[in-house]
């Protein structure tokens, strides 16, 4: 029976702890300085928002790890001797494993700005983080965030929540369009806008200015604009937490080196979600994929070979999903913020400037490559289905309404997106379908 160590109790983390678990009966031990227990740190901005509290964020009930054998310990990690195979944790104890996990996630970027390290400044990844912000914005007038991302939309949307002030920095002319086509940043540019946000586009931060205790009263601008704040959000992008290893001699570039079955470059040692960069990117993928389900994906594949069966890591078709205040989104395949080589694209947008889908496909195949979805919740597995299959273009317009998974009475918009088909190919005319009787009733 193997000790094996996790470095990191995220989710990428914990799913391969669990999974282990459910595979054999290895000692497991997960070390985390974080929290005492698991939680879900796409809920953060719920408990500043108050609409949970911390204890509704944890999955599991706090029995659970005991139940299951699977030993929790709060410690900092100083050091890895691989050679040893024993961890140094801050006091000077030893702590030794037979397999080690690294699941040391990401941290938010700085970028040497004058003032980034003073009283009021904080970026959203941790549960520190939270605590930082929960105490840095009582009683504040305005806050300033800087990076556009979703990370920076919720940290907008936490301080609207509470009737703080925002002015919003993005370096790009518009946002998030390295991500986003133009179509769709512009839906999202005004939706934040709408929320009464001060979005500055093409702006970048050049200081943060501290007042005589140490703490932020201002930023100013590229352009030489001093805007008065209580607080700074840093949401301008993450990095693979990488610290730890780089007195090692475990191989980093931006993260933490693995091969196709999350392995690094000394045996029996591992890395898996944020931390992690593939050797060799696979097809369709990035290197560092810092998502919430690739994380799980990547501890259920590392569980099997770390319990005997060897399993390289294959994610399929890449999605992602988030929410920018009001408007869902959902992506499926790829959508790239420009249209690539012998790419063309079918677009629709009603009328509310709230609700667009856009449908990227072979300009000479027409197989559809990719889809971006705002404002209508689709049936992910209809999408991965479609896209594995090489579905074409006129046979995704012609089924449009398996994909979509609104409740009944929602309002629909299938005819409608047809129309713009019939529009591009009067050749290929799909008739409109009818609607069921509460369709006919709510639309």
């Amino acid at each position: 029976m193997s000790h094996i160590v996790i470095i990191g109790n995220g989710i990428s983390g914990i799913t391969t702890a669990r999974h282990i678990r459910k595979l054999s009966d290895d000692q497991i031990t997960v070390i985390s300085d974080e929290t005492d227990h698991f939680f879900a740190r796409t809920a953060l901005m719920y408990i500043y928002m108050g609409h949970m509290k911390f204890e509704n964020t944890k999955p599991y009930e706090d029995w659970f790890w005991d139940k299951n054998k699977i030993d929790l310990k709060r410690a900092w990690v100083n050091q890895i001797d691989t050679e040893s195979k024993h961890l140094i944790l801050e006091g000077g104890e030893e702590f030794a494993y037979d397999k080690l996990v690294l699941a040391l996630g990401s941290k938010p970027n700085k970028f040497g700005w004058p003032g980034q390290d003073l009283l009021g400044v904080s970026g959203m990844y941790s549960y520190q983080d939270l605590e930082r912000i929960e105490e840095s914005t009582k009683n504040i007038q305005r806050g300033v965030i800087v990076g556009g991302g979703l990370i920076g939309v919720e940290l907008a949307e936490m301080l609207h929540s509470r009737k703080i002030e925002v002015s919003f920095l993005v370096r790009e002319n518009s946002f998030w369009n390295a991500v986003l086509p133009k179509e769709e940043s512009a839906m999202i540019n005004q939706e934040i806008l709408d929320h009464h946000i001060d979005l500055r586009l093409s702006t970048e931060m050049k200081e943060i200015v501290s007042d005589e205790n140490g703490r932020v009263k201002a930023v100013v601008t590229g352009d030489g604009e001093t805007i008065e704040c209580q607080f700074v959000g840093l949401t301008a992008g993450v990095s693979p937490n990488i610290g730890l290893v780089k007195e090692s001699a475990i191989e980093f570039n931006r993260g933490i080196l693995v091969d196709e079955t999350l392995k690094t470059n000394i045996p029996d040692v591992y890395a898996v979600g944020d931390c992690a960069e593939f050797r060799t990117a696979i097809p369709g993928r990035r290197t560092i994929e810092q998502v919430w389900y690739t994380g799980r994906m990547q501890g259920e594949t590392l569980a099997r070979t770390l319990t005997g069966k060897k399993t390289n890591y294959r994610p399929g078709i890449w999605f992602n999903s988030a929410k920018f205040f009001n408007i869902e989104y959902q992506t499926y395949g790829t959508v790239l913020g420009k249209l690539g080589e012998n790419e063309s694209q079918l677009y629709w947008e009603n009328e509310s400037g709230k609700i667009c889908l856009k449908v990227v496909f072979d300009t000479n195949t027409h197989e559809v490559i990719g889809v971006n979805n705002f404002g209508i919740r689709m049936r992910h597995e209809v999408w991965d289905r479609w896209l594995n299959e090489k579905k074409d273009l006129r046979f995704i317009m012609q089924n449009l309404e398996e994909a979509n998974f609104d409740p009944e009475f929602f309002k629909q918009y299938e005819n409608d997106i047809r129309e713009i088909f019939n529009q591009m190919f009067p050749d290929q005319k799909i008739e409109p379908k009818k609607k069921g009787f509460l369709q006919s009733i709510f639309n």
